[in-house]
């Protein structure tokens, strides 16, 4: 079943437009504008330049799921397949099944939001040219990923996305932005050089690259030697961009460095790239090496959702002056803990509830991001004690609608029944429950139920974020002199004859209201409420997704049949 009848030549171009379009439109960013597009502001128009590009791209890829055929969701469709280096049997290998596929809706979405949002409200930083072009970059790395069928073309796509991020995070990134950068590209490429040594090990004792093959085989042209030395090579380079504890410690500093958009990506997309790798790579091509990590995979990712929502506590705990972009940061790691203790299960249960939570992560941590990022542009931090000072953010009362939207989203993130957040964590959960066959079940039941602690800390943390920021400290405030209220609030002192204020000559305290904040810009509802759509639609709706991976993953777990 399709929504619309496409041909597979016209699906077929669709993807490669997809991939191909944002690296032609990066080029043509740092392009001189024709006289006729300059307009009157030329960084208005290379910006403008960045959502017509995106946009396209969203638009490709919403036809191309369109035209996907549902009723087949494990066979890969819109496949291209073109030699490129013969000597290597390397090929251009390119097509989408029902993992993929949310995945690049997904990046394609997310990127024509921050495209889109950075048009009205661009970082600080050197030429918008630039930061377009990376950008751009950034989003057909990212694509390639998630679309390529060659283990040397996925190499190259995972590459491709390091050094845009890196620029991202150095030049248009906030304090300490250098450091953050140093520790993000250092890490990733440490990573991906013990990757590619596996990857190659792969290729060469199997004799292809083509992932297709490789995991219709199963795995059974490499011995079990091979494949353990393999998945620990990959699984490494994997784990950091996923990231697994204790191999995290570079994203809490890139994302408290990063310009909003780029946080956005970092969280939305990238991650996704290391976990659809176990899942597209070792899962299929190395079982038996897979079989043996798998227990230490799982601790790992237990270690991570505590630890994850221990650090949140302590950073949203009172004098702690914990910043709210790192302890979104922390939050990811414990999510993706979910999703390494799903993909460690082996179990179609398990690894479905790991591609659920990948989606849902995405929608609801991008739209943190944007959050913290909009409440930091309004009081100039996302110091938790100065937001919930005396005086604190109360958002609820200043800034209704962005109040409302930060608990939705926090909600949404401790993993709320209906909506996104829940169905990943309780299908992983169920995975664990009854691993694949030779897999310890007692150890993995023990798993289940550090994890299921887990998200009782992520609930206790989450809520604390919602009560401190969006209701304000419980100390009292209201004697406080309007100068001492200007001491505590960034957006200074309130203005005469604001809410609250009285006559010189009246009786009585004086009460202390908070001057108003911007509520949220239509420019913010345009970028944020799709976000917030999905993020209803996923929880109330779960087998629109399930439907798409579900036989896939069947399939990929039965070496290629059916």
């Amino acid at each position: 079943m399709t929504v619309i009848d496409i041909s597979p030549s016209v699906m077929q171009f669709l993807l490669a437009f997809i991939v191909v379009a944002p690296l032609l439109g990066a080029l043509a960013a740092l392009l001189p504008a024709p006289p006729g597009l300059k307009g009157k502001n030329p960084d208005q128009a290379v910006l403008r330049h960045g959502v017509t590009v995106t946009g396209a791209v969203l638009v490709a890829a919403i036809v191309l799921a369109a035209g996907f055929d549902h009723d087949h969701p494990a066979t890969m469709q819109a496949t291209t397949d073109i030699s490129w280096i013969p000597a290597l049997d390397v090929r251009i290998h390119l097509g989408i099944d029902g993992i993929s596929l949310p995945l690049l809706v997904l990046t394609a979405l997310l990127t024509f939001l921050c495209a889109l949002y950075s048009y009205f409200k661009l970082p600080a930083g050197p030429s918008p040219k630039a930061f377009v072009a990376l950008v751009l970059v950034l989003e057909s790395g990212t694509l390639a990923t998630f679309a390529v069928l060659d283990l040397l073309l996925f190499f190259l796509a995972f590459e491709m996305v390091l050094i845009p991020m890196y620029f991202l995070i150095a030049r248009w990134g906030g304090d300490q932005r250098q450091a953050a950068a140093w520790k993000f590209i250092l890490y990733t490429l440490l990573g991906s050089v013990v990757m590619l040594l596996g990857l190659l090990l792969i290729g060469l004792k199997s004799g292809t690259f083509d992932m297709v093959a490789l995991a219709t085989d199963n795995g059974r042209g490499l011995t079990t030697s091979v494949q353990v030395i393999a998945v620990l090579a990959i699984g490494l380079g994997l784990a950091v961009k996923t990231p697994m504890w204790p191999l995290h410690s570079w994203l809490p500093d890139a994302h408290t460095a990063a310009p909003t958009v780029g946080s956005v990506l970092l969280a939305g997309v990238l991650l996704k790239m290391g976990t659809y790798g176990f899942v597209r790579i070792l899962l299929p091509v190395a079982p038996d090496g897979m079989r043996t990590f798998a227990p230490y995979l799982a601790a790992f990712a237990v270690v991570g959702i505590v630890y994850g929502s221990l650090a949140c506590l302590a950073l949203a705990r009172t004098g702690a002056k914990g910043d709210l972009k790192r302890l979104i940061a922390y939050s990811s790691v414990g999510h993706m803990g979910f999703v390494l203790l799903g993909i460690a299960t082996m179990t179609p249960t398990g690894v479905n509830g790991a591609l659920f939570a990948n989606i849902a992560h995405g929608l609801i941590t991008g739209l943190l991001f944007f959050l913290v990022g909009a409440i930091k542009d309004r009081y100039g931090t996302a110091d938790l004690d100065t937001l919930a000072g005396a005086a604190g953010a109360a958002l609820y009362g200043r800034a209704p609608r962005l109040g409302a939207l930060l608990a939705f989203a926090a909600v949404a993130s401790l993993g709320l029944p209906g909506l996104a957040g829940f169905w990943g964590e309780m299908l992983t959960l169920f995975g664990a429950y009854s691993p694949a066959e030779g897999l310890s079940r007692p150890a993995f039941r023990t798993f289940m139920a550090i994890g299921a602690f887990g998200t009782l800390l992520t609930a206790a943390y989450m809520l604390i974020v919602v009560r401190r920021v969006c209701m304000g400290e419980h100390a009292p405030h209201s004697r406080l002199s309007p100068d001492d209220r200007a001491s505590q609030t960034p957006d200074g002192p309130e203005p005469s004859g604001a809410a609250g204020s009285q006559p010189s000559g009246s009786a009585g305290p004086r009460t202390a209201t908070p001057p108003q904040l911007a509520d949220i810009h239509p420019y913010e509802a345009a970028a944020w409420t799709p976000l917030a759509a999905l993020t209803v639609v996923a929880g109330l709706w779960p087998a629109v997704l399930l439907g798409l991976t579900d036989p896939a993953v069947q399939q990929l777990l039965a070496g290629g049949k059916s």
